[in-house]
């Protein structure tokens, strides 16, 4: 039996592990080529059943370089869906329901691990969702907003060595003009990542929103650059599920960031359905 390459040994390459790990999806799936990958962060899980036909679900274990969530809200699978995009073509796309977030210490490669992968199988457009901190105080909880931009204050990068990578338009104008043909009021803004996993501190978020920044959260900024490197166009959007703190003063909490998803669910899915349809 040929064994996986090990993603934490510092002498593997972990574009290797991810071509292990598309191999195995499409042995286990029976789908040789992806053609759009899926993020689905906290709240955006139904859009996964909205878009099509699930042909193949496993558990993120079984596929070399994932690890099991550690975050109530995330399935811990990885499925197949097939649907038909707005031209009338047959597409599959790749749904990571295992994302890794930095603040489980598990190391950025496990963060990265999932679009690389998505590259790996194929897929040429990414599309990354979260649950975050809304800083502007009129965007409510279930407030969608496109990502037009991050700031990345983990103090990492899922890059090695000398790499450098040009991050302009590193969220696709062109896929947030496509967004906005579904919904013409969707917000834009630039989120900012923070390490986590504690909640961000009022000061934090002042610091964030004198910065340029409009959301706060723990994922997608390194996410995005690590799809960058591979190729992939990005969409970002996110899910504003609380102010952030010192908003409004109220306390933060992850049952409020669960319960304004679960609320805002139906409404965010069916939005990203329609528009992962038209990419």
């Amino acid at each position: 039996m040929t064994v996986a390459p090990d993603l934490d040994d510092p002498a593997t390459d972990p574009f290797a592990v991810a071509e292990s790990a598309a191999r195995t999806l499409a042995a286990r799936t029976g789908v040789a080529h992806h053609d759009v990958a899926l993020v689905l962060g906290s709240g955006w899980g139904g859009a996964a059943d909205l878009l099509g036909e699930t042909v193949a679900e496993l558990p993120a274990t079984e596929v070399p370089g994932f690890s099991a969530p550690a975050v109530v809200g995330h399935t811990g699978t990885l499925r197949s869906v097939r649907y038909q995009a707005a031209d009338g073509t047959t597409r599959h796309a790749l749904v990571l329901g295992a994302r890794t977030h930095f603040y489980e210490g598990l190391g950025v490669r496990r963060v990265a691990h999932g679009v690389r992968t998505a590259a790996a199988a194929g897929a040429s457009t990414l599309v990354l969702t979260n649950g975050c901190g809304g800083i502007d105080p009129s965007w409510g909880p279930g407030t969608p907003v496109l990502i037009s931009d991050h700031i990345n204050l983990t103090g990492a990068s899922p890059l090695e060595g000398a790499t450098f990578v040009d991050l302009t338009d590193l969220y696709s104008s062109r896929l947030r003009a496509l967004a906005r043909e579904v919904d013409a009021e969707l917000a834009e803004g630039v989120y900012v990542q923070f390490r986590g996993p504690q909640y961000e501190t009022p000061a934090e978020v002042e610091m964030a929103r004198r910065m340029g920044g409009h959301l706060v959260g723990m994922s997608t900024a390194l996410e995005a650059v690590a799809a960058r490197q591979a190729g992939l166009e990005i969409l970002g959007v996110s899910l504003v599920t609380n102010h952030a703190a010192g908003v409004t003063g109220e306390r933060l909490s992850h049952a409020e960031v669960l319960a304004a998803g679960a609320a805002a669910g139906p409404r965010i899915s069916a939005l990203l359905a329609q528009v992962i349809r038209r990419i």
